[in-house]
């Protein structure tokens, strides 16, 4: 498969438009169903950390007093992800903070991103819940430590996307896994999922 950077943030709220920033980053670069790279770090939001995201996610207002700035570490995010394309699951959201950060930086944000839970909901509607961690317990994927910190959720995004990935060639035939998860033509109708792709980003 070609190759991708999985994402995942951990901020201090849910909408970069009321204020909320970022306070974790962790970026897995996926290739060929396995990862071959990865970025993390903590970054000081210049705002409080409330104390419900603190109970959730583990990282509290002394940990990220002394880490690297957000410009700092979204400036080194972006040189490690280029310009690959971006999976994240729930991509929505991580890409809003994604944006929005580049953004205050002036640097390009139109990286294209592709959402693991879409297209979860659609290859395994048997499932009672399409949350990430739901999902790696259901397809007994490997679940690295606990969840709501940035690593661990990438890493498990990465073993579902390459999950997803496997079954797609196998259900669909598809020798380009690639192409047809993260292209957006749709000029080859034998792989249905490649316009089913495209409605998911679209949708992202």
């Amino acid at each position: 498969m070609e190759r991708v950077a999985v994402l995942d943030f951990e901020t201090t709220g849910l909408s970069p438009d009321m204020g909320d920033r970022p306070t974790e980053i962790a970026i897995v670069l996926v290739e060929g169903g396995r990862i071959v790279d990865r970025f993390q770090s903590l970054m000081n939001p210049g705002r409080r950390i409330p104390a419900f995201i603190t109970d959730l996610t583990g990282i509290s207002n002394a940990m990220v007093a002394t880490a690297p700035s957000v410009g700092q570490v979204m400036r080194d995010a972006a040189r490690f992800i280029g310009a690959l394309p971006v999976v994240a699951h729930n991509a929505s959201f991580d890409r809003k903070f994604w944006q929005a950060e580049l953004q205050r930086l002036a640097l390009d944000a139109n990286s294209p991103f592709a959402c693991t839970m879409l297209l979860a909901r659609r290859l395994y509607p048997e499932c009672t819940s399409h949350k990430l961690g739901v999902l790696v317990d259901a397809l007994q994927l490997p679940r690295p430590g606990r969840a709501h910190r940035a690593m661990v959720d990438a890493e498990m995004a990465s073993h579902l996307w390459c999950r997803i990935g496997a079954d797609v060639a196998r259900r669909y035939g598809v020798t380009d896994v690639s192409h047809a998860l993260l292209s957006r033509a749709q000029a080859t109708p034998r792989v249905r999922l490649e316009r089913l792709f495209s409605q998911q980003c679209q949708a992202a």
